[in-house]
């Protein structure tokens, strides 16, 4: 293991909710020689149910979308609501009360209706509503200021992202056309069956053109490209389209930039990025396109550095932001000059601002929470990006939207958000990982079940997904059910994470389980020697990567005393052949399994699984296509052969995201079961061994 060159452990003083309210964390000096006393006179207080935490997070609010209108004086939003969804619209400045609900959804039931888009004039909003009698979500349009909402379309596959064109008489929608489009849902979720011939033809996403006048559509993108995400040009004649070859699901790792005629339908190529693409947006001018490239690992999870290039495809794109130590998510074009960007630095949001011309970015706000907007816009902005829009949640404080300047928000919304009782202090804690600096975040117990003076928890890793993600403080209720069970809880952000510049997302290329697990294990090494923490009850947890980094970790180390794999893959070689979003492992690993296998293999768990002693549980979804259940079948297998403590748990019909209430539950009881069994009674763990070398 490399050794700490330096640690830090920063105070979140500003972070809303953050508990000075109890379950500190006293200095290293007052946890040592009294800790075996402590831990023998001190009977552990009672610690609260799953269930009783559960129900309190779900009382909290659930905002998951938020649009201003294009003048600003106009906000939108969609919140969860009694079996369904609600839209909201107020005026600026009003209050909540004053808010007025828009709907297509028949009194007698409830409906699920999103996707927010304005209109030019601020008068209309487009959203989906699945209020027919199919239940099909379809395009439906409103006037805000009063009337019926008027469905426009009639398709009979799945919609997504309506956009109205700058004149206002058109609306475009991403439509699923062909054979097994009605079940073509995404890549996170339950796969459809395959039976029969196997991968004769693959539905495509088009962009169909809908008249807000009459209803009728025409599509305008080719067939042979799948669209994943478009943008009018300002005069409204072309689309910049982020498109590859089908199939969808599986080819978005090597999608292109494409600008597309609107009335002739003709489509060319503007920018072949070398790692991913997401974001296009135009110019004022029309002339430029922005956009986000970097190494992303998922759809929809953008990270990356602001590019720009010409709308015909001269010439090479731009990198307006190299070197940035920070990551780009969401992109806006506020005026000629001036590009708006929310994204990560260090693990807390940040909006900045980039010149179109000169390049380079000047944070206007960062803060150790969470921003969003909906689907992959962390803010909402007016035309001139003078208002935005935003949801604000943190560890221990739930949703609620925000209104008014970059930084300068005022409460739109006053639900019942306070959750600090359930968790402790948080920190962010800092430390020097093979040279580089490493961030993440630490939050302590509740102050009911938080250890006395002179004794140490527990402490759960929750490694995340990926691995180009990164942990920023958000709502999370494992985190919360955790802590008040009188857990620490670490979620690191190792190399591969989003946050510190594009040449960290990159340092796990080619190098799976290496540098990354050093990475976590130095920053456990920098909590222990902080808080006090029990090194020998040390969990391990994580989901689809960090479901791999924790099969991973149970074969390289025996520090940790139990671990919990979730949607985790055992074997690159096995998984390469049968998940179904085969091409993102190219950018990482550099090239096929059939041209170097060898590296895929020397980063397989399974083929050093006789190296495991840790307790682990394996969680997967049925029909996960992303990472097939077959993963945790093979280690499990492994695990069981071998006298190894395992259990593996496979939820009917279920993909890569979790969508039935019942298993989020029993998802998250057996975790803490799990590790209550494991680390609860305080013996002594195992010895620590070395991080693998290279």
């Amino acid at each position: 293991m490399a050794r700490l060159a330096s640690v830090g452990l920063v105070l979140l003083g500003a972070l809303p909710g953050s508990a000075q309210q109890g379950g500190g964390f006293p200095p290293p000096s007052l946890v040592g020689a009294q800790e075996s006393a402590a831990r023998a006179a001190v009977k552990p207080p009672p610690r609260p149910s799953v269930e009783s935490v559960l129900d309190v997070c779900q009382r909290a609010p659930r905002f998951v979308e938020v649009v201003v209108s294009p003048a600003g004086d106009r906000v939108a939003w969609v919140e969860v609501a009694q079996g369904g969804t609600l839209i909201q619209v107020v005026a600026r400045g009003e209050p909540e009360s004053r808010a007025v609900r828009v709907t297509a959804c028949p009194q007698a039931r409830a409906c699920d209706e999103s996707s927010l888009a304005w209109s030019p004039d601020g008068r209309h909003l487009a959203f989906l509503s699945d209020a027919g009698p199919s239940k099909q979500a379809q395009v439906h349009v409103v006037d805000v200021a009063g009337g019926e909402a008027r469905r426009l379309t009639s398709f009979e596959t799945p919609l997504a992202s309506p956009r109205w064109s700058p004149d206002g008489k058109t609306v475009a929608v991403l439509v699923m056309q062909g054979e097994g489009a009605e079940h073509a849902r995404g890549p996170t979720e339950a796969a459809a069956r395959e039976t029969g011939v196997v991968g004769e033809s693959a539905p495509v996403q088009r962009v169909a053109l809908v008249s807000v006048a009459d209803g009728g559509h025409r599509f305008v993108s080719p067939e042979g490209l799948h669209v994943y995400e478009y943008a009018w040009s300002p005069e409204g004649r072309r689309l910049a389209l982020v498109a590859a070859a089908p199939p969808g699901d599986a080819h978005w790792w090597t999608a292109k930039l494409h600008v597309v005629d609107v009335a002739s339908g003709r489509a060319r190529v503007v920018h072949v990025p070398k790692w991913q693409v997401a974001e296009p947006t135009w110019s004022p001018d029309g002339r430029h396109i922005a956009f986000i490239e970097g190494l992303m690992s998922d759809q929809g999870v953008t990270g990356g550095d602001v590019w720009v290039v010409t709308a015909e495809g001269e010439g090479k794109a731009r990198d307006l932001t190299p070197g940035m130590k920070a990551t780009a998510s969401s992109l806006a074009w506020v005026a000629p000059r001036k590009l708006l960007f929310g994204g990560q630095v260090r693990g807390e949001s940040a909006v900045a601002s980039v010149d179109a011309v000169k390049g380079g970015a000047t944070v206007l706000w960062t803060g150790p929470e969470r921003l969003s907007a909906g689907e992959t816009a962390l803010l909402s902005l007016s035309r001139d990006g003078e208002v935005s829009a935003v949801v604000r949640e943190s560890f221990t404080r739930s949703k609620n939207l925000w209104v008014g300047a970059v930084g300068e928000w005022e409460q739109l919304t006053h639900r019942d958000d306070d959750l600090g009782a359930l968790a402790g202090a948080v920190r962010s804690v800092s430390w020097k990982s093979d040279g580089q600096e490493v961030q993440g975040w630490l939050i302590a117990p509740a102050r009911g079940v938080a250890p006395a003076q002179g004794a140490r928890a527990p402490m759960v890793t929750m490694i995340h997904g990926g691995p180009a993600a990164g942990v920023v403080p958000q709502f999370l209720p494992q985190v919360l059910v955790l802590a008040s069970r009188g857990y620490y809880v670490f979620l690191p952000n190792a190399r591969g994470s989003y946050g510190l510049g594009e040449d960290f997302v990159q340092a796990n290329r080619r190098d799976f389980g290496f540098g990354d697990l050093r990475d976590v294990l130095a920053g456990v090494d920098a909590v222990v020697a902080s808080a006090p923490v029990d090194p020998s009850r040390l969990g391990v947890s994580g989901w689809s990567y960090g479901g791999y980094m924790v099969m991973w970790t149970v074969t390289q180390t025996q520090r940790f005393k139990a671990a919990v794999a979730g949607a985790g893959i055992s074997n690159w070689q096995s998984y390469y052949g049968t998940n179904r979003i085969d091409t993102w492992m190219l950018p990482y690993f550099g090239a096929t399994l059939y041209d170097e296998p060898d590296v895929y293999s020397r980063s397989s768990p399974i083929n050093y699984v006789k190296l495991a002693r840790t307790p682990t549980l394996m969680l997967h979804g049925e029909r996960d296509m992303e990472v097939p259940a077959t993963q945790s079948h093979e280690f499990h297998r492994a695990l069981k052969s071998l006298g190894v403590k395992a259990q593996l748990v496979v939820y009917a019909d279920e993909g890569h995201i979790f969508r039935k209430p019942e298993h989020q539950v029993d998802r998250l009881r057996r975790t803490v079961e799990w590790f209550d069994a494991h680390l609860q009674a305080g013996a002594q763990g195992p010895a620590r061994v070395a991080a693998p070398t290279r």
